[in-house]
């Protein structure tokens, strides 16, 4: 933890006068329970004004949805507890569910319209007569505290994400640009690792998190969110790239075939990254170079010729997304829309295809089920005074963490910092409160308490204690209009939250909790599933959409292999090798239409071949599939009327033979035929 400086006090300040705002106007408003409006300006609250407001919408429909939903179910269930019970249960674990699909804001909408259920429905059932006014007031309590939260991070000293990003974005093209030009240069062999790759395929994911407050930033900076968007798939389309760029290198040098023009061209590149240019006519210059070394491809072209042909295609792939991502950085410092045309263009639905885990949201709603069922019966079977609060919590800590490894610690700490508030509230409640009079009272009696909670809620990694500790503080306090302490209430409720939570921690850890290594592997076995979709003509019908795809869960990978011991990491070295491949069987099955007949037959019993392959969870690759790799560049290449189509056939055999078989022979052809070799177009 660093000390704190003026950015965080400013943002503890912000944060305790939106609380009083949205405390002083419930007052105002004669609404039954005011803390409820404090307590979710704590909860919604957040450093960067544009990560306040893109969720507020959502929060506030959530909230809405919630309240209709407890108003359907719990008048006509309340005489059945039972069968109320399984209700709400399995309206959170659906929201949850949901939710968990969609990481963008979006997701708050479902969660917030789950946990919302049972923050109104489980301690109404007492009551269940006046469930309707008591639905409508905690969803204006709610409202109230998120619009307060909202308004003032909007008006007072807003802190805008663009420095953020742009801070970020400088030091991850500085990471990659070193990488680049490692690849290229002399050093390559001892700088092209795997956590170089992998640290960056994570860091361009983490992008997704700054993207979002970017759309709400209200500072003229929201006009380049599109170019952060385009830029994100840049960022993670260098790496598959610049992977291939080194694995053709290397292959050339071993074979002794890398010509001394070409090694020119790399040099020159190299030097014109370092340089940081972005001036077109150099990247057109060197893009032409590449192109005069294009090799002829006959019917008997050399293996080193083919490589040499896929390196040059590489090459200038790389020319062009850099001088697009100069484009688009541009576009992101100015705050300014795209205009200019981009030779990558990405579909709309790789710009924002992201991985949907099902499984793990299908377990995080299994997990709070069971949770809310077991709370409900401790509540119900010793009838707890207060009880309602073990399940109502409950729902709140498992529905927070679940898009964690291991929710459990998480909801363990949440639990730790309701004990911390607890303190804090009895000590307020029965020997500070007393003495405030007057709301002006009230405001100083809760400034030092609330404002290093703000302090510390400003540090990334004291953020959720300190949250937790004072939406738990002040929900406990339970401020209303008037003071009335019942140390037997205040006991009942607290130890209910905490008991709430410690039960969700328990069930989490025997139903839902796994490694950070299993679902690494897990990720892993789904990047197959979607090779074997794509070569079985299924899925993704863009290779752009595959590797976007695959990229973003490489992405999520990267960070889980920190916990991983080095010799349990073996697995990852090729990670990026079947992103490739990925996009070369996509490509080679939009290519394979326009092969003569003998040439689609071989592509399309290699496709059948690597569909089956990445069906099954063996890791190497059978040794027959090599000669089917060899057999399909025999057909291929055999056509002397080649096109446009057959070069690009060819170049993604290439590309699949060196990312599954990198340590095999070169290939041979096998034929006799004496065709002339042409220049390729």
């Amino acid at each position: 933890m660093t000390l704190p400086g003026w950015r965080d006090w400013a943002f503890s300040l912000k944060t305790f006068g939106a609380g009083v705002l949205a405390l002083f106007l419930a007052f105002w408003i004669d609404l039954p329970n005011p803390y409820w409006a404090l307590g979710t300006v704590y909860i919604t609250s957040q450093v960067l004004a544009g990560a306040t407001r893109s969720k507020a919408l959502y929060r506030v429909l959530g909230t809405l949805l919630g309240a209709v939903v407890t108003v359907a179910l719990v008048p006509n269930l309340v005489n059945s507890p039972e069968l109320l019970t399984l209700a709400i249960a399995l309206w959170v674990a659906t929201c949850l569910y949901f939710s968990l699909l969609d990481r963008t804001p979006r997701s708050y909408l479902m969660m917030l319209g789950g946990y919302t259920a049972a923050l109104i429905g489980f301690p109404a059932v007492g009551d269940p007569g006046t469930m309707f006014d008591t639905a409508v007031a905690r969803a204006e309590e709610i409202t109230l505290g998120i619009l307060c939260a909202s308004l003032v991070n909007t008006v007072v000293l807003p802190q805008s994400v663009v420095p953020v990003i742009t801070g970020r974005l400088d030091l991850w093209l500085r990471d990659a640009r070193g990488w680049v030009i490692d690849v290229l240069g002399r050093a390559r062999t001892t700088k092209d690792t795997q956590a170089t790759r992998l640290k960056l395929a994570s860091d361009a994911v983490a992008f997704d998190a700054l993207a979002t407050p970017l759309r709400y930033d209200m500072t003229g900076a929201e006009r380049s969110a599109d170019a952060m968007a385009t830029l994100r798939q840049h960022m993670l389309m260098f790496l598959p790239i610049a992977s291939a760029i080194s694995d053709r290198i290397e292959t050339l040098e071993r074979a002794r075939a890398l010509p001394q023009r070409l090694r020119t061209l790399l040099d020159e590149m190299a030097l014109w990254l370092a340089s940081g240019t972005t001036e077109r006519t150099e990247a057109d210059r060197l893009k032409a170079a590449a192109v005069a070394l294009e090799p002829e491809l006959g019917a008997r072209t050399s293996w080193s010729a083919l490589v040499l042909a896929s390196l040059l295609a590489r090459l200038r792939d790389f020319i062009d997304l850099r001088q697009d991502a100069r484009i688009l950085e541009r576009h992101i410092a100015d705050g300014t829309p795209v205009t200019e045309d981009l030779t990558f263009r990405y579909t709309a639905a790789a710009r924002m295809i992201r991985h949907r885990d099902h499984g793990m949201a299908l377990l995080s709603a299994v997990g709070v089920f069971l949770t809310i069922l077991i709370t409900c019966a401790i509540w119900i079977a010793t009838g707890w005074p207060h009880g309602s609060a073990a399940p109502m919590m409950a729902a709140v800590g498992c529905s927070f963490f679940a898009a964690q490894d291991d929710p459990a610690p998480f909801i363990v700490s949440f639990a730790n910092s309701a004990i911390l508030g607890a303190l804090g509230a009895g000590t307020y409640l029965f020997a500070v409160l007393p003495l405030a009079t007057t709301f002006e009272m009230l405001v100083l009696a809760l400034a030092p308490a609330l404002l290093i909670c703000g302090i510390f809620m400003a540090q990334p990694k004291t953020a959720p204690l300190a949250m937790g500790a004072a939406v738990n503080g002040s929900a406990m306090i339970a401020i209303q209009g008037s003071y009335s302490a019942d140390f037997a209430a205040f006991a009942n409720s607290s130890i209910a939250v905490i008991v709430g939570m410690w039960v969700a921690a328990i069930v989490t850890r025997l139903v839902r909790s796994v490694g950070a290594g299993w679902s690494a592997r897990r990720l892993r076995a789904v990047n197959r599933r979607s090779l074997a979709r794509a070569a079985e003509r299924q899925g993704a019908q863009n290779g752009l959409e595959l590797a976007a795809l695959m990229l973003d869960r490489v992405g999520l990978i990267a960070p889980r292999l920190a916990s991983l011991p080095p010799d349990d990491a073996e697995w990852t070295a090729d990670l990026l090798a079947e992103v490739r491949v990925g996009i070369n069987v996509v490509e080679l099955r939009r290519d394979r239409r326009e092969l003569p007949k003998e040439g689609r037959e071989a592509v399309e019993l290699l496709l059948g071949a690597l569909s089956r392959h990445f069906g099954v969870k063996r890791e190497e690759p059978p040794s027959d599939l090599l000669g089917t790799i060899d057999g399909a560049l025999d057909a291929v290449s055999a056509d002397p009327a080649r096109q446009a189509s057959g070069r690009a056939a060819l170049m993604a055999l290439v590309g699949i033979r060196r990312g599954l078989f990198p340590d095999a022979v070169p290939y041979r052809s096998t034929r006799n035929s004496t065709t002339q070799p042409e220049l390729a177009a």
